[in-house]
């Protein structure tokens, strides 16, 4: 029993572990672009 509980928060710890990654990315790709279009309106 408390194996499969601990196996659950196992596996639960890494697909939100996952998911924040691939949003940090994608903020940052945000960032990005947003310094890009800013800097293409002051060119």
């Amino acid at each position: 029993m408390f194996r499969k509980i601990a196996l659950s928060l196992g596996v639960a710890a890494l697909s939100l572990s996952a998911a924040a990654c691939n949003t940090v990315k994608g903020l940052g790709e945000d960032i990005q672009s947003v310094g890009q279009s800013g800097e293409d309106a002051i060119d």
